[in-house]
């Protein structure tokens, strides 16, 4: 009887050690969110990308090792992950291949190192590898990671016929048990998916088998990122939308009213 209330115990004080250890990380991160060295423009887009209760979702934790997988040239969530793990975690920022000879990627890589140059306090951590398919393959050590995460990216990778290559490249990377998180442009349910996603927008049940076929096991979804003002049938595609608005002036304010995209929001296990 003892023996049992004993155990008791122990378990209930191990749930009550991480419960506080979680709520230390929700605090750490909502201050991240908050910080002085995100710019305002950024920090006026969390209403859309909704970054802490992302993460959450994700379950990314401060002293995990995580690989973003092309943060492209702003590094937004570079923004607060960098900081968010500098003390007790590790980011690899997955980017393209200095030796492009893309001018768009040969920017967005300038564009970023500058940006983790100016602010060494913020970004001197985190450590850059190359994804560039089929050469560069490698975001991290094999079997390194504990979350791969990557923010509306699949449908550049489906236009480029990279997406079942990178899918294996972050299964690789993470640890058995590992999480991989995704959030991508979500299609209208039940309609044919374009391989080369031309629109921008991926059906969820496409990314689904996507992960399937390279290992992982579907975990759970989520409608954090959802945006039901999104239709989904603009002459240029998700760009049509914040913040791009590639139509300039043309209905200018009802893109502005709809917002940025529906987004799916998944999370895949690697598994044991």
């Amino acid at each position: 009887m003892q023996h049992r209330i004993w155990l008791l115990l122990c378990t209930l004080c191990l749930s009550s050690v991480a419960v506080a250890a979680g709520d230390k990380d929700a605090e750490a991160l909502s201050q991240v969110i908050a910080g002085k060295h995100r710019s305002a423009e950024h920090k006026a887009r969390d209403k859309y990308r909704h970054p802490l209760q992302t993460l959450e979702f994700f379950d990314v934790k401060s002293n995990m090792t995580v690989v973003e997988v092309w943060p492209g040239k702003d590094g937004w969530y570079t923004e607060i992950l960098a900081p968010y793990l500098k003390d007790k975690g590790k980011l690899y920022a997955a980017h393209f291949s200095a030796d492009t000879d893309v001018p768009y990627l040969k920017k967005g890589l300038q564009a970023f190192t500058e940006k983790m140059h100016q602010q060494p306090a913020v970004y001197g951590k985190v450590e850059l590898t190359v994804l560039q398919p089929p050469q560069y393959l490698q975001i991290a050590p094999d079997g390194s990671a504990d979350r791969v995460l990557t923010f509306r990216n699949v449908h550049n990778w489906m236009k480029n016929d990279q997406a079942a290559t990178v899918f294996s490249a972050m299964y690789k990377a993470l640890k058995p048990g590992g999480i991989l998180g995704v959030v991508e442009h979500r299609n209208v349910a039940g309609k044919p998916q374009d391989p080369k996603a031309v629109s921008g927008y991926v059906s969820e049940d496409y990314v689904i088998e996507l992960a399937r076929k390279a290992g992982f096991e579907f975990l759970a979804k989520s409608e954090i990122n959802a945006n039901s003002k999104d239709t989904k049938n603009y002459l240029e595609g998700v760009w049509a939308l914040p913040p791009v608005l590639r139509l300039n002036d043309k209905d200018h304010n009802n893109y502005l009213a709809i917002g940025e995209s529906d987004r799916m929001t998944l999370k895949f296990v690697k598994p044991q």
